[in-house]
């Protein structure tokens, strides 16, 4: 068997590693091509031993012995380089298991059945199969880990085939499956959400058809009435799913205007105040004077501060005051607080108060108007902005949401040379 030399064995790796690169940028899963690189790394490492920079040994007239590939220093940094858990196995037992399998499956997995060491059904036939492997097989893991954890399980065959050697890798997918629960949930709420009213102004459609019902004056004004605030709840609902999805889609780009939050604060008191009769006039403001600007985009800082100050309108106690407040924060960041003296909030619901559609109590919220979304548009706008969103409550007492926004470079030099 000829033997490389090491100008070649760069050059070989090259060819692989660029053949990857191209992989990669048609949209290829990293390791599913990462593990025939592997292989094919190994392969040049087992060919190249005892190979002298420069020289090209004669043929030799008989094979000589295939070095262990699982011995080779190299194609053990090799399994360390990468991440995620990785295992080689020669007729079901575990040769070698980089650390992340080892952090995984337990450090005295070496030398055991593999079997044993990854407990899982749906593994354990592929893992005892020494029949001759065409291509590399998949199976779905769940519950590996933790209970709640998905893995993708990719054996692939390696080196000489009477050895029956597999090269494992076990791929975390618990990110992408928790977020396609995600979208599969926040797609029945919206329905339900939406088919809700959608079913009563139907119902009453059906029932002002009757020509006996229609011709009652009094019957028609109150059904229409109650048709009119289903509509409008509809539409609340539209527009904020229409909110949500532009400020997800804008998530990864930091807003560039600058925005006077002193001026905004106080513009939307202002509409608070006149419009909500009474309970308008217990939104009290403090703004600390010569704040500079934030980095921000107006409108959605607006709906913020709406989003806010209209779940205390909605669940403050009536005639206890609603504080709205604009100060100093850490690190050079502007602080916007909202506080009530309402019903407050148990601490088992506070983690999820900013999940779409969660609510604390479903059936006062929908009596008060609300679509289940306020609080999550809130958080993703505060996310665009690289702020940092607060809610701290107290049963009995009240709520308070704190955010910090960081400040415009421009408005704090503004600040500088007018202080």
């Amino acid at each position: 068997m000829n033997r490389l030399t090491i100008s070649q064995i760069i050059a070989s790796l090259a060819v692989l590693l660029l053949a990857t690169g191209s992989a990669l940028m048609l949209g290829a899963a990293p390791l599913a091509v990462a593990l025939p690189v592997l292989a094919g790394v190994a392969v040049l490492l087992i060919t190249s031993q005892g190979a002298e920079p420069g020289t090209e040994a004669p043929a030799a007239p008989a094979e000589p012995p295939m070095p262990d590939l699982a011995a080779h220093p190299d194609f053990t940094s090799l399994l360390e380089g990468i991440s995620d858990p990785l295992l080689l196995i020669e007729k079901g037992r575990i040769l070698r298991a980089n650390r992340a399998a080892q952090r995984l499956l337990g450090t005295h997995i070496e030398g055991e059945d593999a079997r044993i060491a990854i407990r899982h059904p749906a593994a354990a036939e592929r893992l005892a199969n020494q029949a001759p492997m065409a291509e590399p097989a998949m199976v779905e893991l769940v519950g590996l880990g933790t209970r709640e954890q998905r893995w993708q399980m990719r054996i692939a065959p390696l080196g000489d085939p009477a050895q029956v050697r597999r090269l494992v890798h076990l791929a975390d997918h618990s990110g992408a499956y928790a977020a396609e629960r995600m979208r599969v949930d926040f797609v029945a709420n919206a329905s339900h959400e939406l088919r809700t009213p959608l079913a009563g102004i139907l119902g009453f459609i059906e029932t002002l058809a009757d020509p006996d019902l229609g011709r009652d004056t009094e019957t028609r004004q109150r059904f229409l009435k109650i048709m009119e605030g289903e509509a409008r709840r509809m539409q609340r609902l539209i527009e904020d799913l229409l909110s949500l999805s532009r400020i997800e889609a804008e998530k990864y780009r930091a807003p560039v205007s600058e925005v006077d939050l002193s001026e905004l604060v106080a513009e939307t008191v202002s509409v608070f105040r006149a419009s909500h009769d009474e309970r308008g006039r217990d939104v009290e403001m403090d703004i600390t004077p010569g704040l500079p600007a934030v980095q921000g985009d107006r409108a959605q800082l607006s709906q913020l501060l709406h989003n806010l100050i209209g779940n205390s309108v909605k669940y403050g106690r009536p005639g206890t005051p609603i504080r709205v407040s604009l100060g100093e924060g850490p690190s050079g960041m502007s602080r916007i607080c909202v506080a009530d003296e309402g019903e407050g909030i148990g601490p088992d619901h506070l983690p999820r108060l900013t999940e779409r559609f969660y609510r604390v109590d479903s059936g006062r919220s929908r009596a008060m108007g609300g679509t289940g979304l306020g609080l999550a548009i809130v958080k993703h706008i505060v996310e665009r902005h690289r702020g940092r969103l607060d809610i701290s409550s107290v049963l009995g007492k009240g709520t308070t949401v704190s955010i910090l926004l960081p400040r415009s470079t421009e408005g704090d030099k503004a600040a500088w040379r007018h202080g």
